[in-house]
């Protein structure tokens, strides 16, 4: 029987009772007695989660710059000064999704951060990128296990948790735009999210990773658990990769069309030659939301009837508390229309198509009729 990997933070999270499931080979909360409270704990005040299975990447040397533009399908280059972050997905030769991830500019190189499900296969990608590239580049990529980090999300974020901060970090933080992030010493603060909501991705060296959980508690800070995480970052439209992507489908299929730079022309990153063939060709497939316009609840790969357009379904469904009413992401032909039926028990359920996101700080982005 295989042991769980388990975050500096298990303790604290036993100790809070929380339920903790296996996540991609991690012991991880998925919930600390109400998923459906912590949800709205984040979408009116605010929760904070451990985040510390993600994987920091460091990415430095005198070729990082032209490494990474090989790497990624969105260009590095637009980070025109440091703390600036990129969102990328990170493609194989066939222009299916490795994984998709956040890049930031350092003084020193790029921090990229890669989801848990993928790391093994993640750090052997890009290691091996590495030692391809025409010219070998002088690079290094390596994973910094030596740091947490907890992420702060809601409306009451910033103002509970900028005080717990190194006194050295807080002009800089409070001054951070969305996208940015800053650091002092080994700590490194983000102001990029998954929730649709304001806050900071906090990275810090694992010994410091306990009191800064046990203080934002004390503040009035939430623990969230991967459930609600789940429902707050598809109310905001955001893919899970394995779920709403994977190495079978395109960014240009996965509503991540505009995360790939095709200019400059000469840039060639890894399944360009792919994407720009399905781009000529006509991307088949696209990502939509979908509001449940019948009884029900939408789950992943449920049936999706677009009519004469053809057949597609479901990638990624829940109720949405916000909305109080069942949403989900879908791969439908392109040509489908405004309307659709899911089929939920053997039973055809209109659904209304939708641009993704639903929820945006606090805000419902979507009709409900």
């Amino acid at each position: 029987m295989t042991t769980l990997k388990q975050t500096t933070l298990h303790d604290a999270h036993v100790a809070a009772g929380a339920r903790m499931v296996d996540f991609a080979g991690w012991s991880m909360p998925v919930h600390y007695g109400s998923q459906l409270e912590e949800h709205h704990g984040v979408r009116r005040e605010a929760g904070m989660f451990d985040v510390s299975h993600m994987t920091v990447v460091d990415v430095t040397g005198s070729g990082a710059r032209d490494y990474l533009r090989h790497l990624l399908a969105n260009d590095v280059d637009k980070l025109k000064e440091n703390g600036r972050a990129l969102y990328s997905c990170m493609l194989n030769e066939q222009g299916g999704v490795l994984d998709d991830l956040i890049t930031y500019r350092r003084e020193q190189g790029y921090r990229v951060v890669v989801n848990a499900a993928t790391r093994d296969k993640d750090l052997a990608w890009m290691q091996q990128v590495a030692r391809d590239m025409p010219g070998a580049p002088q690079v290094s990529v390596q994973e910094r296990d030596d740091l947490d980090m907890i992420a702060v999300q809601g409306p009451k974020a910033r103002e509970l948790c900028l005080p717990l901060l190194p006194e050295a970090l807080r002009a800089d933080v409070e001054a951070l735009s969305p996208f940015r992030a800053c650091e002092w010493q080994d700590w490194f603060v983000a102001r990029t999210g998954y929730t649709g909501e304001d806050g900071f991705e906090v990275v810090l060296p694992k010994g410091e990773t306990r009191a800064l959980w046990d203080a934002l508690a004390a503040a009035g800070v939430r623990p969230t658990g991967l459930g609600a995480r789940d429902t707050l970052r598809l109310e905001a439209g955001m893919n899970l990769y394995g779920t709403d992507m994977d190495e079978q489908v395109s960014p240009l299929e996965s509503g991540l069309g505009w995360t790939v730079a095709l200019a400059p022309a000469d840039r060639d990153f890894m399944g360009r030659a792919a994407l720009e063939k399905q781009k000529a060709e006509g991307v088949p497939r696209r990502l939509v939301g979908l509001v449940l316009e019948g009884r029900g609840v939408l789950r992943g790969h449920m049936p999706v009837s677009a009519g004469e357009a053809g057949q597609g379904e479901t990638t990624s469904g829940s109720f949405s508390p916000t909305l109080g009413v069942a949403i989900a992401l879908a791969r439908i032909p392109a040509g489908a229309g405004e309307q659709v039926q899911v089929e939920i028990r053997g039973k055809q359920v209109p659904a209304r198509v939708v641009k993704p996101p639903f929820v945006r700080n606090g805000q419902a982005l979507v009709e409900i009729h």
